[in-house]
């Protein structure tokens, strides 16, 4: 089936109408001009070797050249073959905590960074495993589907923030029931959630979230991220720290017993993220001991692309535009070369 590659490329077409107006008012520019100048034969005199049909026909002939361009740009392919890959792993959904308690500094740079840099190193682990990614703070956002590009997940985890989310708190339930939802539903196994979070707020609900999705095949295991001890919340807004409604300083604490509640609900691990190495290690190992499947993808890596002859379209339109602008100078420069001849 064709396609194309880079179809943005197509917006790039819409600068063709704004030539087109620039042809035109160049068009009547010229003659008003005419007008102003006033004798008709002191006008064809200066204009001898202009025509408004050639310069309509040029115009014509280069916006047709820009337009195979685009297209060439935009590469039109197709699929010329494909090859049967098998991988064996799991499916493995990712619920980053982004709220703004993340931004607390009682582990280095911030809770949030330290999460982000542990996940970019847990997807060095995962290998032919598939990854997705779930957001949370006061809601929760589906953010990457299951996927083995592992690059675009990298993308995705490096952009998260807690600007991405309108509305604070640590919504863990949902968190996980959106995980879960990303799952096929028919399968009892080969399913895993990697909860990263500070469990600032106690979520009732994410106890029994776990246990059930448990029970459906899914291990849930958690991270927790910052310190018991707690630490201030940085505001970026006012260059403070977070306050309450009676203006006390917050100190956002990180909920240890919450995750390891869940963890142990879901058949996963807890870990405190503190060595960003033992984390990765400690929640491999337990990835390691679910079941792992093989699956058969077919993967397009081969197409034949047609760009070549957009390209050579174009090359056409263009020579014929430097014929129909050269061509009657030089017949134009002949017959003056006759009229002299003729008069010796």
């Amino acid at each position: 089936m064709l396609e194309f590659q880079y179809p943005v490329w197509w917006w790039a077409l819409l600068l063709l109408p704004l030539v087109t107006l620039l042809f035109w008012l160049v068009v009547r520019w010229k003659k008003n001009t005419m007008r102003k100048i006033g004798d008709p034969e002191l006008v064809k005199t200066l204009l001898r070797g202009d025509s408004p049909r050639r310069f309509t026909f040029s115009h014509i002939l280069l916006t047709l050249a820009a337009g195979l361009l685009v297209a060439a740009l935009a590469n039109l392919r197709k699929p010329s073959g494909g090859e049967n890959i098998s991988r064996t792993g799991v499916d493995v959904m990712v619920a980053l905590d982004v709220s703004k308690s993340m931004m607390a500094q009682d582990v280095a740079p911030n809770r949030m960074e330290k999460a982000k840099h542990m996940v970019a190193k847990m997807l060095d682990e995962l290998g032919n495993d598939r990854v997705g990614l779930v957001i949370f703070a006061g809601h929760a956002y589906f953010q990457m589907p299951l996927t083995t590009d592992l690059a675009a997940a990298r993308l995705y985890i490096n952009s998260a923030s807690p600007a991405m989310v309108s509305t604070q708190g640590t919504v863990i339930g949902e968190a996980l029931r959106l995980c879960n939802s990303a799952f096929n539903p028919k399968e009892k196994k080969y399913k895993a959630v990697l909860l990263i979070t500070d469990g600032e707020d106690h979520d009732p609900d994410a106890v029994a979230t776990a246990q059930a999705m448990a029970e459906n095949g899914v291990m849930i295991s958690t991270v927790g991220v910052g310190s018991t001890e707690g630490a201030k919340i940085p505001d970026e807004e006012t260059g403070d720290f977070k306050r309450d409604e009676a203006g006390n300083v917050v100190v956002s604490a990180l909920n240890e017993q919450l995750l390891r509640d869940i963890a142990a609900a879901g058949n996963g691990e807890y870990v405190q993220l503190v060595s960003t190495d033992m984390a990765v290690k400690g929640l491999r190992d337990r990835l390691d001991t679910l079941e792992q499947r093989t699956v058969s993808d077919k993967s397009q890596a081969n197409y034949k692309s047609f760009f070549y002859w957009f390209v050579l379209g174009a090359a056409i339109f263009l020579l014929a535009e430097f014929l129909v602008n050269a061509m009657p100078s030089r017949f134009s420069k002949y017959k003056v070369f006759l009229a002299k001849k003729q008069t010796t």
